[in-house]
């Protein structure tokens, strides 16, 4: 709803609407230099070097393979894994050793000695200190390149069905969390007779049923989340009991608990308050509920900022209070939202106070997000540079143009909302005909009706002028505009509170340019596509024409070769037989073979060509054309 405070009618408008643009004016501006002048930080932890290097190509073997990264991590047993070219273990499997040395984070794992020369694939996968899953992979090589019948992994941790079910039930629990807690507070803040409404329990129930639900599948998922990917290991009571040793798992667990408590403190909201009819019992009770509302609320959303992003890195005693005052003010606002579209829809006694209420109280949640948001940005960017170059920033802006979107439409809400007149208002105005009619037909019921008859009776006229308060209500342009525009906000909150999400689970900005930064000494070479054109003739029928070649991404490490042949009248041709043979003299390596596979006519492909190191490439192509004719060209070609 409006992020505006509340005002007597449409006049005094421009006030709070003026408060808000300088309120964002300023948040931009102190944006801006939080960015410029930003230190460093850390979350979500990456790969930052390894030795031997991906790509790399060693004499001798090596002793011990060995990983940076750029913050702590948690391993497991296997969380490091090398495996020589038939795809077995290269390691002794006696699991990591940790070799940090001040604020370098580093692991190694042992190999066996003798090992024969060809390339090696290095498998690893942890659990950053955020909580959130890691994996990779890479491949070195003794002695000289070699085939390998290891596939690398197609997907990082935490993908697959398990990871979709995993991210489903994450932002189930936001939405539950932000229903549930924004709900409660429109009760107690805003419209304390929506304690008598069904409408406005079953949302808060309903909210509670989310968020219980998927923090229980959240639980239950976390072992093969991060670990197999497999259903099946989510019943692993070994695998369950090691998901509570760690951080997440005890997270969970505590929200578990803490949402016993919300659901005594929904039925004494629901029960008890709406059936207390003392003034000052009520405000009392009233006083109560928000205390012991607000300290649960605050618990739960501790649950999330104790385990995720704001819990690792710079400034974690000041980051992690902060998120819980975010997620906080994002549920107020946004559960608030829900809370008010369906008093609108649903309810017919929600008059112009409570809406003005609502709207004081989105005020003081934008407040609260902007100062959060500045601060959080600043710990989780850190520049310009990573605030449009890195897919967490790109989301960053894409959530604050939901936010001036959504504040631009609460723009139109807040004119509704200034026209708005209370039920029992417009009820006399139209001569309360419904609450005549019911009178009448109350007068109406004969004395010595039977008791069955007489509440059968009195539930028709229940009906009867329910539906005609609904009819009323309908009717009221200045209600059903409001409606409209709430039910616009709505919609534009949900895909702001899908996005926030995303940002929970996505490497922030500044760690993905710190990672590029940490590991530019030891990454491959960067380089291009190659592309070639070798013009040949083996000297029989139909022997002449041209072969064309496509080096992806043409660095060192791992490429992808395409080949196509085309005859002398530019139509693909197919050959018997072609091979290809890559030789960098100058350091005295190859001829290195590769024999691409047919994918259709005229057109060879061959992937994962390990090419270890950038320099002036010779590379041979061999084409046979029938029995007895057969050429051989070649052509160089700089990579890396």
């Amino acid at each position: 709803m409006s992020a505006t405070a509340p005002c007597a009618g449409p006049s005094p408008i421009r006030r709070p609407l003026a408060a808000a643009a300088l309120l964002a004016t300023l948040a931009c501006l102190v944006f801006g230099l939080l960015l410029a002048g930003a230190g460093p930080a850390s979350a979500h932890a990456a790969l930052t070097g390894s030795d031997p290097a991906d790509g790399a190509v060693v004499d001798t073997a090596p002793q011990q393979v060995t990983l940076s990264f750029s913050e702590a991590i948690a391993v497991g047993d296997d969380s490091i894994r090398v495996l020589d070219p038939s795809g077995k273990r290269a390691d002794t499997e006696a699991g990591p050793e940790e070799l940090s040395e001040g604020s370098t984070v580093r692991y190694g794992v042992s190999l066996h000695s003798g090992l024969p020369d060809g390339t090696y694939t290095v498998a690893w996968q942890a659990i950053s200190a955020d909580s959130h899953p890691i994996s990779g992979a890479f491949t070195f090589s003794i002695g000289a390149p070699s085939e390998t019948t290891v596939a690398l992994p197609s997907e990082g941790a935490g993908g697959g069905p398990v990871g979709f079910l995993y991210d489903i039930a994450r932002y189930t629990a936001y939405g539950g969390f932000a229903v549930l807690v924004g709900g409660s507070a429109f009760v107690l803040v805003c419209w304390r007779g929506g304690a008598a409404s069904l409408p406005m329990q079953r949302l808060v129930v309903r909210g509670w049923l989310a968020l219980t639900g998927a923090t229980l599948v959240m639980l239950l998922l976390r072992h093969p989340y991060t670990g197999s990917g497999k259903f099946a290991d989510a019943f692993d009571l070994a695998g369950l009991q090691s998901v509570l040793d760690t951080k997440p798992g005890a997270a969970l667990v505590s929200r578990l608990l803490l949402l016993g408590a919300a659901a005594l403190f929904t039925a004494v909201l629901f029960g008890t308050y709406a059936r207390r009819e003392d003034e000052r019992e009520r405000k009392d009770l009233a006083f109560g509920l928000a205390v012991g509302g607000g300290v649960v609320a605050t618990g739960i959303a501790a649950t999330w900022s104790m385990s995720e992003h704001a819990s690792t890195g710079i400034q974690t005693n000041i980051a992690m209070p902060v998120d819980i005052l975010h997620l906080l003010a994002v549920a107020a606002w946004l559960g608030g939202l829900a809370s008010l579209l369906v008093a609108l829809y649903r309810t017919p006694d929600i008059g112009s106070a409570a809406v003005r209420r609502f709207s004081a109280v989105a005020f003081g949640s934008v407040a609260v997000l902007a100062a959060t948001g500045i601060y959080q940005s600043w710990r989780q960017v850190g520049s310009w540079t990573a605030l449009t170059g890195t897919r967490y920033g790109q989301l960053l802006i894409l959530k604050v143009a939901l936010i001036a979107l959504l504040l631009g439409v609460a723009w139109f809400s807040r004119r509704w909302t200034g026209r708005l007149t209370d039920p029992a208002a417009a009820e006399e105005a139209r001569g309360d005909a419904a609450g005549s009619d019911a009178a009448g037909e109350a007068d109406d019921v004969p004395d010595d009706v039977a008791p069955e008859r007489a509440a059968q009776l009195a539930r028709q006229r229940a009906a009867l002028t329910a539906t005609k308060k609904k009819r009323i209500r309908d009717a009221d342009p200045e209600r059903s505009g409001l409606r409209r525009s709430v039910l616009a906000e709505a919609a534009v909150a949900v895909v702001l509170l899908v996005v926030t999400t995303m940002l929970t689970s996505t490497e922030p900005g500044r760690t993905q340019e710190e990672a590029a930064g940490s590991s530019a000494a030891s990454a491959p070479a960067a380089g291009g596509p190659v592309n070639l054109s070798l013009p040949f003739d083996t000297g029989g029928r139909n022997g002449k024409g041209t072969v064309r070649i496509g080096i992806e991404p043409g660095r060192t490490g791992s490429n992808d070769l395409h080949v196509w042949i085309d005859g002398s009248d530019g139509e693909p041709m197919d050959v018997p037989e072609l091979k290809l043979a890559l030789t960098l003299e100058s350091k005295d390596i190859g001829p290195l073979p590769v024999v691409p596979d047919r994918l259709a006519e005229g057109h060879w492909s061959a992937s994962g060509v390990q090419i270890p190191m950038a320099g002036d490439w010779t590379i041979d192509v061999t084409v046979r054309t029938s029995d007895i004719d057969q050429v051989t060209i070649d052509k160089n070609a700089k990579i890396g």
